[in-house]
């Protein structure tokens, strides 16, 4: 038989008694977890706590609405998850209120069974507190039923609320915890990185029309190209992070579908029909999503396709950022031995040993978070292979997927926000050396394709390589072309349009 201490409580559940300590929300399944799993150190996120909030509090709604739930203890359970979702929790001096009662580490059940579980006992536990009843009396049938020493408390009046019979109605963590990773990954999309990549794509858009004017040489396998604007590439930049927005977009639609309403394996035992939908509707009306139940429940429990779908448009996202970020870098490189054709706001020394050095640091720590990001998709991935999580009728990798979503929003947001405000805010053109390195370019022999050949223009540049002379200085010398019609093909400017002064019958 367990012993409680100065420190610790005794709570019951189906195992037997527990030791809990005294001041936690949560019971003795979520205590056995935590002495389970000391893997990570890291407890399941806190996202994810907020979603189970919500979703608890729209199933008491639904139970409710279809006749199963009394009045009164849906609105003590609602009340309980407002609570969780506004963090309004007790804790030590210094302790995270969430991390504190919900302790459970990610690399747990591969359900999230002991989450659901750790849920259900806190928003028991925050109704015994609401009531005076000693944390811990949920399971107590006096409680339960109102009578013996609880009979005196109004707040109580039919009944105290239990953790699975009352919290868990109609639900299983089969259905919960898919549903709660959906409702996390779709709302932090929708607050934090949606609006994120619409900052940084007007600053790339601002930064497009500013740099149009300038006018650079154009680079292919890292080699000499025809010229092209500044403007342009940053143009291309830009239209980069609103395609992810709408890769986002698809991403919310496929998020959208709730596996809620399937319990165990998908089937609905042990919940109303109409349960699903109802608690899709509820979280829509609750959290500005269009949720709704998923149109088969043993796609949704089953496998995990569409967060993977969801993982692969952040991933996606990290690759558009790093092409940004190394693009800045390589432009921006030098200063006086490299590119330098843009120049990189100094933000901190570069170097512990060389004076005055300036890195582009930010553009790699953007790359950096971007590795990171396609590395949590891998994970995302491999949690959702057949044979690793997906395992015939429940998928068993959820806490460790949703950790590694959650984390690839985190750090593409903050990403896209210190990309904005800390380099392209500040970033300039150099245009002189632009023009010097476009004029010194091999490449600019191509417009004189169409006037003298391709073998001949080849020539040309050939033996002005040799020479040390510009495409321009030899084909004077050589009178290849008078001089009007020669300055006409080697306008820079006319080259970066359709219809130049190169192309058949231009000019």
């Amino acid at each position: 038989m367990a012993h409680a201490d100065a420190t610790t409580r005794i709570e019951k559940d189906t195992m037997g008694e527990m030791p809990v300590p005294t001041e936690a929300l949560y019971g003795a399944s979520t205590q056995r977890a935590v002495l389970n799993f000391p893997i990570s150190g890291r407890p399941v996120p806190a996202a994810i706590i907020g979603a189970y909030a919500e979703i608890k509090a729209a199933c008491a709604k639904a139970n409710h609405d279809l006749g199963h739930l009394d009045a009164e203890r849906r609105e003590a359970i609602a009340a309980a998850c407002e609570r969780i979702a506004s963090r309004d929790l007790p804790a030590p001096p210094g302790a995270d209120p969430i991390a504190y009662h919900f302790p459970i580490d990610v690399f747990q059940t591969g359900s999230g069974t002991s989450t659901n579980m750790n849920v259900n006992e806190v928003i028991a536990n925050l109704v015994c507190v609401a009531n005076e009843a000693p944390i811990g009396s949920s399971k107590d049938p006096d409680y339960l039923a109102g009578k013996g020493r609880f009979a005196h408390m109004p707040a109580t009046p039919r009944g105290g609320v239990h953790p699975n019979d009352h919290v868990n109605m109609g639900q299983s963590s089969n259905d919960t915890f898919p549903t709660a990773m959906h409702v996390a990954a779709a709302v932090e999309i929708g607050r934090a990185l949606i609006p994120a990549l619409r900052v940084v794509a007007g600053e790339l858009e601002r930064l497009a029309g500013q740099f149009q004017p300038v006018i650079k040489i154009g680079r292919t396998h890292l080699q000499d190209a025809t010229p092209i604007r500044l403007g342009q590439e940053f143009g291309g930049f830009a239209a980069q992070m609103r395609h992810a927005e709408e890769r986002l977009a698809r991403a919310m639609v496929a998020l959208g579908e709730l596996p809620v309403g399937g319990t165990a394996v998908g089937t609905g035992i042990n919940t109303d029909a109409a349960f699903g939908g109802l608690v899709a509707a509820e979280l829509s009306r609750r959290l500005g999503v269009p949720f709704r139940e998923a149109r088969n429940h043993f796609e949704a429990q089953h496998a995990k396709d569409a967060f993977v779908e969801a993982s692969g448009a952040l991933r996606t996202i990290a690759v558009s950022l790093t092409k940004i970020a190394n693009d800045i870098r390589l432009m921006g490189s030098g200063p006086r031995c490299g590119l330098g054709e843009l120049l990189l706001p100094a933000v901190q020394p570069g170097s512990s040993i060389m004076p005055g050095k300036v890195n582009p640091v930010i553009c790699e720590a953007v790359i950096m978070a971007s590795c990171r990001v396609i590395a949590n998709d891998a994970a995302v991935t491999l949690g959702a292979l057949g044979g690793v999580g997906s395992l015939l009728d429940l998928n068993v990798a959820m806490p460790m997927m949703a950790e590694a979503m959650l984390d690839s929003i985190s750090l593409l947001a903050r990403s896209c926000h210190v990309l904005t405000d800390n380099l392209l805010k500040g970033l300039q053109a150099d245009e002189k050396r632009c023009a010097e390195l476009i004029e010194q370019s091999l490449a600019m022999c191509t417009s004189l394709v169409p006037a003298i050949g391709y073998d001949r223009s080849a020539a040309l540049a050939k033996r002005a390589h040799k020479e040390g002379k510009t495409v321009r200085e030899l084909a004077l010398e050589q009178g290849v072309l008078p001089a009007e019609r020669l300055a006409a093909l080697l306008d820079p400017g006319a080259m970066t349009t359709y219809g130049n002064a190169g192309a058949p019958g231009g000019g």
